[in-house]
């Protein structure tokens, strides 16, 4: 976990962790690899969240002046530890250090489950 500090996520992005499939259905078949994986929706934990969406900082008469004030953020809605129901025809599927992930926007969020209020 501790390599993951090094990941930087930007804007409205998201970085999941999805969560661990048995390859069993309710009524107890092992369906074999892969057909879970077209599915239309994932869900997995958050693992890091970006900053937000940017706001523009206000337009100054004195462009090549150094601006002073840093760019502001509007929050997102998604924490890190939430599970996250999503769309995955909008996640980008990476490999880090082994371990599979998903990047997707807040856009593609469906529903997030939340343990603490």
């Amino acid at each position: 976990m501790e390599n993951l500090n090094r990941i930087i996520v930007i804007g409205d992005k998201l970085l999941i962790k999805p969560e661990a499939e048995s390859g069993k259905t309710t009524s107890g078949l092992y369906l074999p690899p892969g057909v879970k994986e077209k599915e239309n929706i994932q869900s997995g934990y958050v693992i890091k969240t970006g900053p937000g969406f940017p706001i523009g900082l206000p337009s100054e008469d004195e462009p090549w002046k150094e601006q002073k004030e840093k760019v502001k953020y509007i929050p997102l809605q998604v924490k890190e530890g939430d599970l996250a129901i999503f769309l995955k025809k909008d996640a980008y599927e990476i490999e880090f250090q082994h371990e599979k992930y998903f990047i997707i926007p807040q856009s593609a969020v469906l529903m997030l489950i939340r343990d603490d209020f």
